[in-house]
């Protein structure tokens, strides 16, 4: 395996490379632009790199399903960090192109949502159509097969065009949060300020299912963040459902909902325990009363003195 390279969703000038280089390692790792988040992904998987990284939620569209479909399926895979990126766009022409001379434009279909109303006001006759990544719609501008782009003002250098219009967003505040995936290994020690992310799939398409599977985090006081369904593949009505949660696996309150998972779902597949990025410990609210680890030990101790006769 390489300990060096790292791969990311290219090609060069994606957000995803900006998201990457944020991270202190990106400096001493070789960075290798990969044409999709599977053939990142695969790249972990089968030894040619040591990480990559993927993007996996937006604030405006929600979670990245080629990301967590990827995560579901195949060799399991384990998220060790994430890094949060605010996003706005620019719109990228060639040198010399007006506003009124954009016809057609494109950008990675999770762009689309975020600049849908300035669209609407601006170029309400231009057509979209989608690339596999933002960076590359502006490669195919540069090659004149579109006349705009929606991408990074920093992929402009990169491939000879010009920022016609910045600071293009919908939505105030969007950001898009982007994890470094690597082989199944030993979580990271808890922070204080940490999320756990798994996959669960339903036993039975039935009513109330998906609330059984939701009440082993309740009970025990966990908060989730995120929750998505995702066919299986396997036909109609065959779901799994992607969830983060609140905490780490090293917590009681977590472990003994995940045990729960693991008791009534045909299958869990653990996807990490790591750091939630920009999250200082003591901003997170203290557990619920009785989910502590202290409660559960408390609760394990007086369970053991009662089946000896102490209690």
């Amino acid at each position: 395996m390489s300990a060096t390279r790292y791969t990311y969703l290219g090609p060069e000038g994606t957000f995803t490379e900006a998201a990457l280089r944020t991270l202190p390692e990106a400096a001493t790792r070789e960075l290798v632009p990969m044409v999709s988040v599977p053939a990142a992904l695969d790249a972990v998987r089968n030894g040619d790199a040591a990480a990559a990284l993927v993007p996996i939620e937006n604030s405006v569209e929600g979670g990245v399903t080629a990301t967590l479909d990827e995560l579901a399926s195949g060799e399991p895979l384990m998220i060790y960090r994430e890094v949060l990126l605010p996003i706005t766009f620019a719109l990228l022409v060639r040198p010399g192109t007006t506003l009124a001379g954009v016809r057609t434009v494109t950008g990675h279909p999770v762009a689309q949502p975020q600049v849908r109303n300035w669209l609407r006001q601006h170029l309400p006759d231009a057509l979209w159509e989608s690339s596999a990544s933002n960076a590359d719609g502006a490669r195919l501008v540069q090659e004149g097969k579109y006349d705009a782009a929606f991408a990074g003002e920093f992929a402009a250098a990169t491939y000879g065009l010009e920022a016609l219009v910045t600071d293009i967003h919908d939505a105030q505040n969007a950001e898009t949060r982007f994890v470094l995936v690597g082989r199944p290994a030993r979580p990271a020690a808890p922070t204080g300020a940490d999320r756990t992310s798994v996959v669960i799939w339903l036993r039975a398409d039935r009513p109330g299912a998906l609330l059984e599977l939701l009440q082993e985090f309740a009970v025990r006081g966990v908060s989730l963040m995120l929750i998505q369904s995702r066919p299986t593949g396997e036909g109609i009505g065959n779901y799994c459902f992607a969830v983060d949660a609140e905490g780490h696996i090293s917590e009681r309150r977590v472990g003994e909902a995940l045990m729960g998972l693991k008791r009534i779902s045909p299958r869990v597949r653990f996807l990490g325990s790591y750091p939630r990025a920009g999250v200082a410990p003591d901003e997170v609210g203290q557990p619920r009363p009785g989910t502590s680890d202290a409660d559960f030990t408390e609760a394990s101790d007086w369970l053991a003195r009662s089946q000896d006769g102490r209690a």
